[in-house]
């Protein structure tokens, strides 16, 4: 079978697992953020919520790293070279969700802050250290479908 003959693959992310430390605390801390769970009868095991176009799922480190094939020690404590982003449609908002997410458990990493590219935005840490981008962004567009809008 040649390229050419092969049905055109559509890239797609579905799903961004993140490995937590302690399952109900992450799981308590994403539903007071707001995110719907999905899927409930997974129980502790690993927990799926939605996101609007693709779901967040949380897992236990250490099974998370075994299922990967890869060492769960050591367990970083700096920057993981990954974030998440939270795009907002005001700076106003950006301000508001950092906020609401320390009220939720959050750790404030990095103040929000006016950009150099035009933009307002700060960090917070979720239980486990995963860093969340909150943002407003020149040409992007946050719609009412809770999705953002790039132009092409």
């Amino acid at each position: 079978m040649t390229n050419n003959d092969r049905p055109k693959l559509v890239p797609r992310l579905t799903v961004v697992t993140l490995g937590v430390y302690d399952i109900r605390r992450s799981i308590a801390f994403y539903q007071a953020l707001g995110f719907a769970r999905k899927a409930k009868e997974t129980g502790e095991a690993i927990a799926f919520f939605d996101t609007g176009a693709s779901l967040l799922a949380l897992f236990p480190w250490d099974q998370l790293a075994d299922d990967a094939n890869m060492p769960d020690q050591p367990r970083p404590q700096a920057f993981r070279g990954t974030t998440m982003g939270w795009n907002c449609r005001s700076p106003e908002e950006v301000d508001e969700v950092l906020a609401f997410a320390v009220s939720c458990g959050a750790t404030l990493i990095k103040p929000a802050h006016k950009t150099d590219y035009g933009g307002y935005s700060g960090y917070f840490a979720d239980p486990d250290g995963h860093a969340w981008d909150v943002v407003v962004a020149p040409g992007i567009e946050v719609g009412d479908d809770r999705r953002v809008h790039l132009s092409d």
